[in-house]
């Protein structure tokens, strides 16, 4: 690959994994401020909201950060690192298509809560935001994985 065309990759693949990354840690931060400033409503309108505009923005940026990923992967050869990315990339994605799932049910749930805020949907919201955290955790951990595998893998 010429070093002009591969330089340009890096640098789509850098502002794809800035983009996904910041919508990430941007989301922990709303999370956290909107948990301490807002009523139980309002915060589920916000992240209702946020949600659509994640899925218009980071989405993509990982599917471009993924799909440059791989071909500069490609230009280097398919060793143990690459195919570390791939399985962690492919990981990612399959955690995060079953996290946005998760988010739209947990809508559904907080917002039958307000009703009932001591009633069985209660118990479930609270589980269900348990098995969230987890989530973006594992997004969290999957997402500076593949960074650090990659980063290894444009040295060696």
């Amino acid at each position: 690959m010429p070093p002009v065309l591969q330089a340009l990759l890096i640098a789509v693949l850098v502002l794809a994994g800035s983009v996904w990354l910041g919508g990430y840690v941007a989301a922990a931060v709303s999370a956290r401020t909107t948990a301490a400033t807002l009523q139980a409503s309002d915060r589920i309108a916000f992240f209702r909201s946020l949600g659509r505009s994640y899925l218009r923005v980071d989405v993509p940026a990982l599917a471009v950060g993924l799909i440059v990923g791989a071909v500069l992967l490609a230009g280097r050869g398919w060793d143990a690192l690459a195919w570390a990315a791939v399985a962690v990339g492919a990981a990612l994605v399959v955690v995060l298509a079953i996290a946005i799932a998760q988010a739209r049910r947990m809508t559904v749930l907080r917002m039958r809560a307000l009703s009932e805020p001591d009633g069985p949907i209660a118990a479930q919201v609270r589980t269900g935001a348990v098995r969230a955290a987890v989530r973006r955790a594992v997004l969290g951990v999957l997402s500076v994985a593949l960074v650090v595998i990659g980063a290894f893998a444009a040295v060696y």
